[in-house]
């Protein structure tokens, strides 16, 4: 499965009665509540939970709704997303991640 056929079979639970602007917020509100889910995972070990990894699978995979909605908001292809993404680390570690390429990066480089 590609990035884009997961955004496009998502979309299809994406809430059709949000306004535009509403489903921007959906997607920007979820992502960080279901990214506060995962740190939570780690958060409950210091309390003596067990860490389950089929847990933290299903709190990454609401993160990914959450950013393919935010995507089909804006009319953007994941798999752009994702390829634009692996460029630009490219482009920043040229061999491999080195701490003095993060430390010093390119003007411009987000």
């Amino acid at each position: 499965m590609t990035l884009t056929d997961y955004q496009q079979k998502a979309a299809r639970t994406i809430n059709q009665k949000l306004a535009h602007p509403d489903m921007i917020r959906h997607g920007v509100f979820g992502l960080t509540s279901e990214a506060g889910e995962v740190a939570g995972l780690y958060q409950k070990t210091l309390q003596g939970h067990k860490f389950e990894v089929d847990h933290l699978i299903k709190e990454l995979g609401d993160c990914l709704w959450m950013i393919a909605e935010l995507c089909t908001a804006y009319g953007v292809d994941m798999n752009m997303v994702a390829e634009q993404n692996l460029e630009k680390l490219q482009a920043r570690y040229p061999e491999r991640f080195d701490e003095w390429h993060s430390m010093h990066r390119r003007k411009g480089d987000i």
